[in-house]
């Protein structure tokens, strides 16, 4: 199991957990591994957020903004052609490695569409500009699949996976403020044109430096023979075919409909385009359960037939054909990645695929409501909201990845995946409290001398009271993150990285997406009271998943 090795360990104490982490703080890998951070959040930023900024100041219409919303459905959907990535090579670039190839044309890509975007005017060529923020989008999604398989290829016993993880996350906070914060204020003062070429030009600088990054044990790693699928013990072609046919057409009619409803979006007036938010909360979780849920249920299915002699070749059976070869690319790139983990997890399976779907539930069903909690419920201003939450919440949030990262190295990867659970589910109390007026959160501040900085930075307690429970719930959500991720990329084989990140990944947020409309019902009939009291017995169940989790790792380490 990838990450098997090289996972946090609680022995040596205190100390030695602090020396194992500088140790691998120091290493090469960890410093790419913050670059990479970096590269992968910093055009997320700067296409699904600062861009609307740009935009609003051109005077480009709503209508016409709601359309470049459509771009985050790459990132949504990036698993989809993840098979893809794992198996392809590129011409001249495959001399870099496996991963590097890729990472380094989505940066030069990336770079070369934020400078021609630096000199169009947004409004009066409002169709090249559209075009070039989805190349954009697609190029960092992709980017995204290939730094997440790096980061598990390249883990070994110093560049832990744990402390690569934590450093991603800063990475990727980091660069939310560059591409948000510092963005906005550098385009007061230089324009916009300016800050997107300066960014352009960061991100081939970023393309650059990545060209001497080390590749993973799987960068040079050979594509499985080609008749490697022919030799007796594996599954007859027949039986293949069939999985791959089922599984095929799900993938497909995923991208079909992916595919229809952006040129639905695109090429409709604005009055008949449809909702991309109704798309993505109701047609989502349906791609992801055709895409992954069905196809893990075929592939350990698959697993078990292999295992008990079934359905197996009892001598070789050399290809014939042309459609013979298709089938057998077809079936590693797309069911071998599922049937690997299905076959090595077991029955574990359900445990582990229950505890992804689990873990940041209280964060995705609630987080689309956080804004009108704070706006509407509470009636902070937007100033307010924005000091709470993008600058002093995104300073907590990378307090609580580091933390993390240091706890992974003196008491374990299970350990503080159960904090994070225990902490997210806890955290909703604090909202809880905030709802009901806030006497527990105006208390803290005041004891804490928090209320006192505040007021005297030109604040006052309400405001404090509001940036110490989103402080709370930040810390806690960096630990939680961070364990995630590294959770995540243990459970993933090295040889099919890309395709069971991916897909793992987009379990997050499967049953979160599911459960806002009615979460949004239960606001509106009962207040948020009872719902923050809900989200918190909801997280609990992450934290038994949790529990379960850690004593089957147990056993299998003694065993």
């Amino acid at each position: 199991m990838a990450g098997e090795a090289v996972a946090g360990r609680g022995s040596g104490g205190f100390i030695g957990g602090i020396k194992r982490f500088g140790r691998s703080l120091g290493h090469p890998k960890t410093a790419y591994m913050l670059l990479f951070g970096f590269s992968s959040a910093l055009p997320y930023a700067l296409l699904l957020g600062t861009l609307y900024a740009w935009l609003s100041d051109a005077e480009v219409d709503l209508e016409t903004m709601g359309v470049f919303s459509l771009i985050g459905l790459t990132y949504a959907f990036k698993f989809l052609w993840s098979p893809l990535i794992d198996r392809i090579s590129l011409p001249v670039l495959r001399r870099l490695g496996r991963r590097k190839q890729w990472i380094v044309l989505a940066q030069f890509m990336l770079g070369g569409i934020m400078i021609v975007l630096s000199t169009l005017d947004p409004k009066g060529a409002i169709g090249m500009f559209s075009l070039l923020a989805g190349l954009g989008a697609f190029a960092s999604a992709t980017q995204d699949v290939v730094v997440d398989a790096w980061r598990v290829d390249v883990a070994d016993e110093t560049a832990t996976l744990d402390t690569l993880s934590t450093v991603y996350q800063l990475g990727y906070r980091a660069a939310v403020l560059v591409g948000g914060a510092l963005a906005l204020f550098l385009a007061d003062a230089w324009g916009w044109p300016q800050v997107y070429m300066l960014m352009g030009v960061l991100l081939g600088g970023l393309g650059l430096a990545t060209l001497f990054a080390p590749e993973g044990e799987s960068g040079g790693m050979a594509v499985e023979s080609a008749d490697a699928l022919c030799q007796p013990g594996e599954l007859e072609p027949r039986v293949r075919a069939i999985a791959l046919g089922v599984v095929g057409a799900l993938w497909l009619w995923a991208l079909a409909n992916v595919v229809q409803f952006m040129v639905r979006s695109l090429g409709s007036d604005p009055e008949a385009r449809p909702d991309s938010v109704a798309f993505i909360s109701v047609q989502g979780p349906i791609i992801v359960i055709a895409t992954v849920v069905i196809p893990a249920m075929i592939a350990a299915w698959l697993a078990v037939m292999q295992r008990r002699g079934r359905y197996v070749l009892a001598e070789p059976a050399p290809r014939e054909g042309w459609k013979d070869a298709v089938l057998d690319h077809g079936y590693r790139a797309l069911i071998l990645p599922l049937t690997e983990i299905m076959g090595r997890l077991k029955w574990a399976a359900i445990l582990v695929l229950a505890l992804v779907l689990s873990y940041r539930i209280t964060d995705t069903i609630w987080g689309t409501f956080a804004y009108p909690f704070y706006l509407g419920e509470l009636e902070y201003t937007k100033s307010e909201v924005a000091v709470a939450s993008k600058f002093f919440g995104v300073g907590a949030l990378m307090l609580g990845v580091a933390l993390g990262g240091m706890l992974f190295a003196i008491i374990g990867r299970m350990a503080v995946m159960t904090i994070g659970a225990v902490t997210a589910a806890l955290t909703n109390l604090l909202y809880a409290d905030l709802a009901l007026g806030g006497t527990i959160m105006s208390g803290v501040s005041r004891y804490t001398g928090f209320t006192w900085l505040v007021e005297h930075l030109g604040g006052d307690e309400r405001l404090a009271r509001l940036m110490v429970a989103i402080g709370g719930e930040n810390i806690a959500g960096g630990i939680a993150g961070a364990a995630l991720v590294a959770y995540l990329s243990s459970i993933t084989s090295k040889r099919y990285s890309a395709v069971q990140y991916a897909l793992l990944s987009s379990l997050t947020f499967l049953i979160g997406t599911l459960g806002r409309g009615a979460l949004g019902k239960m606001i509106e009939t009962q207040g948020y009271y009872p719902v923050f009291i809900f989200t918190t017995l909801l997280g609990f169940i992450a934290v038994v998943l949790c529990i379960f989790e850690w004593m089957r790792q147990g056993r299998a380490k003694a065993g």
